[in-house]
């Protein structure tokens, strides 16, 4: 037979396991809300990430663009500075004094000039798409 002590045992346990199942409910319920605030957070990082992955390609193809640029201005000025000596032009001008009665042949001065031609677009190449890079 079933005894007035046992039903209040068993009725105590199952309050205790009302009150547990209670707690364990409302814990089960803040880390859902944590679990969801900390979803949000990641996907927000993820879209962030993401962003600094594009911007960082676009960065990268802009240094590699500049370095192009900064290669072919180069190569450019190079040819330029090549081309001027090739065209440059060693053009010897001998001056002299014409003798006078009281000189000899011997005593003739002369001087030599030398002058040398450079083209005006081998010293500055125009280039109306050539980048400014501030350093000069």
């Amino acid at each position: 037979m079933i005894s007035i002590g046992q039903i209040r045992l068993l009725e105590s346990r199952v309050i205790k396991a009302i009150e547990y199942v209670d707690r364990v409910t409302e814990e089960n319920t803040l880390l859902k809300n944590k679990l969801d605030s900390c979803q949000k957070r990641i996907d927000e990082l993820e879209v962030n990430i993401q962003r600094f992955k594009e911007d960082q390609g676009k960065i990268e193809e802009g240094i590699i663009s500049a370095l192009d640029r900064l290669n072919q201005f180069e190569d450019d000025m190079d040819k330029g500075i090549s081309m001027a000596k090739a065209d440059a032009q060693i053009v010897p001008q001998r001056e002299e004094t014409v003798p006078v009665d009281h000189q000899s042949e011997s005593e003739i001065e002369v001087e030599e000039k030398t002058e040398i031609f450079v083209p005006e677009d081998a010293i500055e190449p125009t280039q109306s798409d050539s980048p400014e890079l501030g350093i000069f």
